[in-house]
């Protein structure tokens, strides 16, 4: 079933039923109103009928016929019986009422008064106490005009209320297409998507409601899937790239190689050639398995000293980068705190790849490596002041294969500071990193107490 006809159901059902209790308790308060009613007006007709039958011979005669004049417009439709001390009737209808016996009759000259329902009648009495004795005084009228009256109320309460659960049934349809309106525009904008169109967010409605947070985490969810297929895609162009050099180069070398017979050292050169390109891309597989978790990366428990592989990879950096100004400041008082316990070769090209990346977005300026104490530990922080990384990149910029948007032409993969965050916590090395837009990078590494 459909969220909006569900709403509709439960809506209407919920109305109808408060519709449905509120009818009948007023049905249930008019019908007891009533009978009170029609038994106080019995009250008074037993009183004015004791008055009448039983005070004649006290009261003056005008009084008296005012009495009989009231007595007799009230008693148009009631009848009245008085009752003797025996129980026998001595005024009024002298037929007896099988609905009076000696049990109702004791009963209201114990309680002074007694009223009831039999068949289709009324009935209210009374004690009365007279110079010529005590007496009931008992008045029967029929409920015909108070069932009248409360069957009209029915039938009117049962045409509202089917009126009324109509009503509500409309409102709560009108209700259930209003509130479920964003709903439907949501699911028309998913529908019209396309895969290129990923990164343009659902248009909020801005209700500040449970439909605005489902669009609010929807356009998470489409940003985080447009992230995934940059990265996807950002890995097809490393890896199509990557290969593409060495496998050109063993190609090309073969190639020209079986044209004709070639001297021993032209095969052990075209031998070493094609072996390095095999290592190079034996080398990538295994930094894409490290990053997939296909192969695990164990630390080492080695002891080496941190700034003399430091020092290695500034040798290679200013091979590699025209003589780039690495500048390494170091300021541990405690010597012990350089020689760390990991994997050597792992932490060497975690740091290379950071070193690398700073001096590949410095903009030529200077690289700053300081190597500080802290708290008993060793502190290596890698500053650059360069283009620095976006606000909105930093917190998916150690994701694999991501860069950021202000890269411009410099070449990379994506691979080299996710794979430098995995060797970190493999070793136990805390790493942060703050960046600032043209303003440049700072890199912190903890190392943990030996």
């Amino acid at each position: 079933m459909k969220i909006r006809n569900r709403l509709t159901l439960i809506s209407s059902a919920t109305f109808g039923f408060v519709f449905i209790i509120a009818s009948v308790l007023i049905y249930l308060a008019f019908y007891n109103s009533s009978e009170k009613v029609v038994f106080k007006e019995l009250q008074k007709t037993c009183l004015l009928s004791g008055i009448y039958y039983l005070e004649k011979d006290e009261l003056p005669h005008y009084e008296h016929s005012a009495i009989k004049e009231q007595f007799e417009e009230n008693i148009q439709n009631d009848i009245v019986r008085v009752y003797d001390w025996n129980n026998t009737i001595v005024y009024g209808e002298r037929e007896a009422d099988r609905n009076i016996n000696p049990k109702e009759l004791e009963f209201v000259r114990k309680n002074k008064k007694l009223s009831f329902k039999s068949n289709n009648h009324f009935y209210y009495g009374i004690f009365y106490n007279d110079n010529q004795g005590d007496f009931v005084v008992f008045v029967k009228t029929k409920s015909e005009v108070f069932k009248s009256q409360t069957n009209r109320l029915l039938v009117i309460m049962i045409i509202v209320l089917f009126a009324g659960l109509l009503l509500i049934f409309f409102l709560s349809r009108l209700l259930s297409n209003i509130a479920y309106r964003p709903i439907t525009e949501v699911i028309s904008q998913v529908n019209s998507m396309e895969l290129n169109s990923l990164d343009q967010p659902i248009s909020s409605s801005n209700t500040n409601d449970e439909v605005q947070d489902l669009i609010t985490t929807f356009n998470n969810l489409l940003s985080r899937l447009s992230d995934t297929f940059a990265i996807q895609k950002n890995f097809i162009n490393y890896v199509s790239h990557e290969f593409k050099t060495p496998l050109a180069s063993i190609s090309g070398n073969l190639e020209v190689f079986a044209q004709k017979d070639r001297t021993p050292e032209e095969y052990q050169k075209v031998t070493s050639e094609a072996l390095e390109n095999v290592y190079h891309i034996e080398e990538i597989l295994n930094n894409l398995m490290m990053l997939s978790g296909l192969k695990t990366i164990t630390p080492e428990n080695e002891t080496f000293r941190i700034d003399e592989t430091l020092w290695n990879i500034n040798d290679k950096i200013f091979e590699a980068y025209d003589q780039q100004e690495v500048r390494i400041d170091l300021e541990v008082k405690d010597e012990k705190l350089l020689s760390v316990k990991g994997s050597e070769l792992q932490l060497q090209l975690a740091l290379y790849n950071l070193i690398e990346n700073a001096v590949k977005y410095s903009d030529g300026n200077p690289i700053k490596i300081s190597l500080s104490e802290t708290d008993g530990q060793l502190k290596i922080t890698i500053q650059d002041y360069g283009k620095g990384i976006l606000k909105e990149d930093l917190d998916y910029i150690q994701q694999t294969f991501y860069r950021g948007k202000n890269v411009g032409n410099v070449k990379g993969s994506g691979i080299g500071l996710s794979l430098a965050t995995i060797i970190f916590k493999q070793n136990n090395i805390q790493f942060s990193i703050y960046s600032k837009e043209n303003a440049g990078t700072l890199i912190t590494l903890l190392f943990p107490k030996l």
